[in-house]
């Protein structure tokens, strides 16, 4: 049987050294794929004249699974985030955001479990209308919400619900204020709910979500909301765990897939070996699982759970002194 191939995207800053540890992980623990490496971001930029070559384009439609590091779209300077680009380009619809609280991080919280399911390409985040007057003085956007995204996202929600065994849905909106595209989603996904009636579902306004994330996150389970929302939510509840470190994401298509670090590039500390590989480690687990191999994801959770649990060579976030080469050699050690 051919290997999986694997479409690779090192990123900017921190990202090659991060993705560097990923893959000797995957590696460790058996998961025999092949890479095929690809630039993009600040990286693109200096090398081919362009933030997203077609190569890349390429080499991620073939593979359609993609691990990826983080990337740097310059601001301020007419460029188009490279993240929002990928996300239209292969119509990964959902992002999913899970959060886990690990024994011995300095987190506040303990025993949080939380997923994140975020509306992709919609929204805030479509791009359309935005403008700002010849005088300086005036800017817009267009957030634009449809049937058939909002059902495409809601039903993706319970269908993780369902398969992750997991007892409720919170819907998140804004439709009080909002009553023509927050009110359209939230009208969608209470139909959506009523196809799980085994599922508990509860429906609140963001700002009371921010409010009762802080106050009592072991009430929540599996968030399902709009673009900017869901944005801002899924940075919250990561800070829940101990950080956008932490945090992995998944980006979810009908046929392809990118995982990635959530986090930034981090350029004030790439190169100094400094960086917890943690967020992208993670987001490798889920591609596991995506993949269907949940057991070599299962192995790399305990191990990567144990190191952070025994302080055994933890980055400085994490409450140690060491770095991300250290680190990663304790999570090899334990597989």
């Amino acid at each position: 049987m051919s290997k999986r191939t694997i479409t690779v995207i090192p990123g900017d800053g921190i990202g090659p050294s991060i993705i560097d540890s990923a893959l000797k992980i995957l590696d460790k623990a058996g998961c025999d794929f092949e890479y095929e490496f690809a630039d993009a971001g600040l990286t693109a930029l200096e090398k081919q004249g362009e933030l997203l070559p077609q190569r890349t384009l390429e080499l991620i439609e073939k593979n359609r699974i993609t691990l990826k590091g983080p990337l740097t779209t310059p601001v301020g300077e007419g460029f188009t985030s490279i993240n929002v680009t990928l996300r239209k380009k292969f119509s990964l619809y959902a992002n999913v955001r899970p959060v886990l609280s690990f024994k011995g991080t300095q987190a506040r919280y303990e025993n949080i479990d939380i997923i994140t399911v975020r509306e992709n390409t919609e929204g805030m985040y479509s791009g359309h209308g935005q403008k700002v007057s010849d005088d300086g003085l005036t800017a817009e956007a267009t957030s634009i919400v449809t049937r058939q995204g909002a059902e495409q996202i809601a039903t993706f929600a319970y269908e993780l619900a369902r398969k992750e065994n997991r007892k409720k849905v919170t819907i998140v909106h804004k439709a009080n204020i909002m009553k023509s595209t927050s009110g359209l989603f939230l009208k969608v996904a209470r139909e959506v709910s009523l196809r799980y009636p085994d599922i508990k579902t509860e429906e609140m306004i963001v700002d009371a979500t921010c409010m009762k994330l802080v106050m009592n996150p072991e009430n929540f389970d599996v968030i399902v909301t709009t673009n900017l929302f869901g944005d801002i939510l899924s940075d919250l509840c990561a800070g829940l765990v101990g950080g956008l470190g932490m945090a992995p994401g998944a980006n979810i298509g009908r046929d392809a897939a990118i995982f990635e670090a959530v986090h930034g590039s981090a350029p004030d500390i790439a190169g100094k070996n400094l960086a917890n590989p943690t967020s992208v480690i993670l987001a490798s687990i889920q591609m596991l699982e995506y993949l269907g191999m949940a057991d070599k994801a299962e192995q790399i959770r305990k191990a990567v759970s144990a190191v952070i649990e025994e302080g055994d060579r933890t980055t400085r976030d994490l409450g140690g002194t060491h770095g991300t080469t250290d680190f990663t050699q304790a999570v090899l050690e334990r597989l």
